[in-house]
């Protein structure tokens, strides 16, 4: 029987088993068995290890994002104070741990430096993308590494993005509609109307209703509150429809009535950060916070990330289904990318040895071309230097014959003037000699 049973196919073995999932049965349990700690056991294991979150903060200078930053977490956040000097964007990261009762936070707040500030603002959202990029890629290669330790890797990927909107009144800037949809595929957005106290609570309201209306219209999708967990639903739902959040920040704190409160004080009154009838900061810190933090963790990891880990993928070959759409294996995938890239190597290389015998070709013809022309110019050198030789030599002759007949001239002039100075000095000798002769008669 067992040979019968084993004399088929693999799939035909592979039948008998049943795959998880499939035809599952609900079974009661006769007593208590204690799996049903393992909530408390994840929630231990969770509060030992801690949790990590990261806020990238956008928006021009002087919105006071610093500000809001300590206003939410209730502290002093140490930071340099930017200037509007900027000669580009710059991104500046810092990472602070946070206790509060037993629970351990490691906070990291990106903030936007210099953002809004050039003449020309259409290339200032490339370095918030690429930073953005940068994390997703260090937590990609971390994931492909033989060993990984993701347990004690600390993720730098954002979490939210706090995008800091001008009390302007009227509608977005360009710069705000660019920025945000640039970076909707990439993060969290949760859009926020900075010092809110600058315009009236009817202008407010009216600001709201077109800052919603132009992001529908632009295609920009912001963060929604989940409202698919019953326990945060009607909040969540209720929370949507005050996007966005127009808020204030203050660290001061002022006595109204008999308590001390964050606010800040006017000539014309006191705006109360934390009353609701004031801002929206109560609401900002509820949702991004107290209620909705961890699916904030959760969509950047599922979506965000699984989107550009695809996106990466796919540019690296790799692919869930071969064109027949069946299951593609890592090992063939890395096999056929392998012989891909062995095959482009090798034509390249191939391309690289032809152009090399090309170039060497072209280049002994420069040689040979460049060695007729030194030869040629080498005869037409050798012929005028014998030509002028030639010359020279004419003249020296010339010259010669010129010196010998000079010779030959000097040799008769000093002959006849030795003849003549001979013939004058006898006929001196022999009047003398008369002159004696008469002198002794």
């Amino acid at each position: 029987m067992e040979a019968e049973a084993n004399s088929g196919s693999p799939e035909d073995s592979w039948a008998f088993f049943q795959r998880p999932g499939e035809g599952c049965r609900t079974v009661p349990l006769a007593g208590h068995v204690g799996f049903d700690s393992l909530p408390d056991q994840l929630v231990n294991k969770s509060v030992s290890q801690g949790f990590c979150f990261n806020i990238l903060c956008v928006g021009e200078t002087g919105l006071g994002k610093s500000t809001l930053m300590d206003t939410l977490f209730n502290t002093k956040f140490e930071g340099e104070p930017a200037t509007h000097t900027q000669p580009g964007v710059q991104l500046r990261s810092n990472t602070y741990d946070l206790q509060e009762s037993n629970v351990g936070l490691k906070l990291t707040i990106v903030s936007t430096v210099g953002f809004g500030d050039q003449i020309n603002k259409e290339d200032s959202y490339k370095p918030i993308v690429e930073f953005i990029d940068a994390q997703f890629e260090a937590y990609l290669q971390e994931e492909l590494k033989i060993r990984r330790v993701l347990h004690t890797y600390h993720d730098s990927r954002i979490h939210a993005c706090l995008y800091f909107i001008a009390p302007t009144g009227h509608s977005l800037k360009s710069l705000d509609l660019v920025t945000m949809k640039k970076l909707d595929s990439k993060v969290n957005i949760i859009p926020i109307i900075a010092k809110s106290d600058a315009i009236s609570k009817s202008e407010l309201t009216k600001f709201k209703i077109k800052i919603t209306s132009e992001l529908v219209s632009n295609g920009v999708q912001i963060y929604q509150f989940p409202t698919d967990d019953e326990s945060v639903a009607e909040i969540n739902g209720t929370m949507n429809a005050h996007l966005p959040f127009a808020v204030i920040g203050s660290t001061e704190e002022l006595k109204i009535g008999n308590k001390m409160m964050k606010a800040r004080q006017y000539p014309w009154g006191t705006v109360q950060v934390e009353n609701e009838a004031h801002c929206d900061f109560v609401k900002l810190r509820e949702m991004l916070i107290r209620v909705n933090m961890e699916d904030l963790r959760e969509q950047t990891h599922s979506r965000h990330y699984e989107l550009y880990r695809r996106c990466k993928l796919e540019e690296m070959g790799f692919k869930d289904t071969d064109p027949d759409s069946k299951p593609f294996s890592l090992q063939e995938t890395y096999e056929a990318k392998r012989n891909e890239f062995l095959g482009e190597l090798q034509k390249k290389e191939e391309e690289m040895r032809q152009m090399f015998v090309q170039r060497v070709k072209e280049k002994e013809a420069e040689l040979k071309e460049a060695e007729k022309e030194l030869h040629e110019k080498f005869d037409r050198l050798k012929k005028l230097h014998q030509d002028e030789k030639k010359k020279l030599e004419d003249k020296k002759k010339s010259l010669d014959d010129e010196v010998n007949a000079f010779k030959q001239r000097k040799t008769a002039a000093e002959l006849l003037q030795s003849q003549g100075s001979q013939a004058g000095g006898s006929q001196t000798l022999k009047r003398d000699k008369e002159k004696k002769n008469l002198r002794f008669r």
